[in-house]
């Protein structure tokens, strides 16, 4: 995969903002904190992680989320192999990347993983991680995806302006994609995207939100 044309961004208090969608790629609070509150815990992270274990995202972003599940899976201990598969129609840089994981440490370990997978390779493997960056509308590429996930990262840019990641179709799609038992997360507590998960299969519960944010949504598949 090439980056034709990557992501326009400001930045606020070193905090990239997509022009695209005028919304921060994550807290400007804490970034990695909200990762692991929202999309680790969300997901009951790291007790669910075995051998083979799956995690899916709509939204790959800085790969910030991937990188704080590689930092779980490895402070976890487990034997085995993790997949993570992000879908990301519009692709960040690797140079505006490098400037947002600069601002967490404990990514370094985890950063050549990603600018790899945005520099051009599909699918990269790190010592029992495997990554993999599917580009395109999620609208598309989530139905055409073969693969079933454990659980999912739903970290799209939020329902008001990116309306289209959170379409009652896409939901259902990531619901046929869930493995039985299988779990979703969410910062966004707003009440169509908790409709819409409920639609497509999944137990819906509103959760305490991460920093200003009241609530999050949580759900497991029926």
């Amino acid at each position: 995969m090439a980056i034709d044309q990557p992501h326009d961004l400001d930045w606020r208090d070193g905090v990239p903002v997509s022009r695209r969608f005028d919304d921060p790629f994550y807290s400007l609070q804490d970034g990695l904190a909200e990762a692991r509150h929202v999309f680790l815990g969300g997901n009951d992270l790291p007790q669910r992680f075995r051998d083979g274990f799956h995690v899916a995202e709509l939204g790959f972003g800085t790969g910030l989320n991937f990188a704080a599940t590689a930092l779980a899976w490895r402070q976890a201990g487990v034997t085995g192999r993790l997949f993570f598969t992000s879908f990301e129609a519009f692709p960040m840089a690797v140079e505006d990347v490098r400037q947002a994981l600069g601002d967490f440490p404990e990514t370094v370990p985890f950063a050549s993983t990603i600018e790899a997978a945005l520099d051009g390779r599909a699918c990269v493997d790190d010592l029992g991680i495997t990554l993999s960056v599917e580009v395109g509308d999620a609208r598309q590429t989530v139905p055409a995806w073969e693969g079933r996930a454990d659980a999912w990262f739903l970290d799209g840019f939020a329902p008001a302006r990116n309306p289209e990641l959170w379409e009652e179709a896409l939901m259902q799609a990531v619901a046929a994609r869930t493995a039985p038992g299988g779990t979703c997360a969410t910062y966004s507590a707003a009440g169509a995207v908790r409709r819409a998960l409920d639609a497509a299969g999944f137990a819906v519960e509103r959760r305490p939100g991460f920093g200003r944010k009241r609530h999050m949504t949580a759900g497991r598949l029926r």
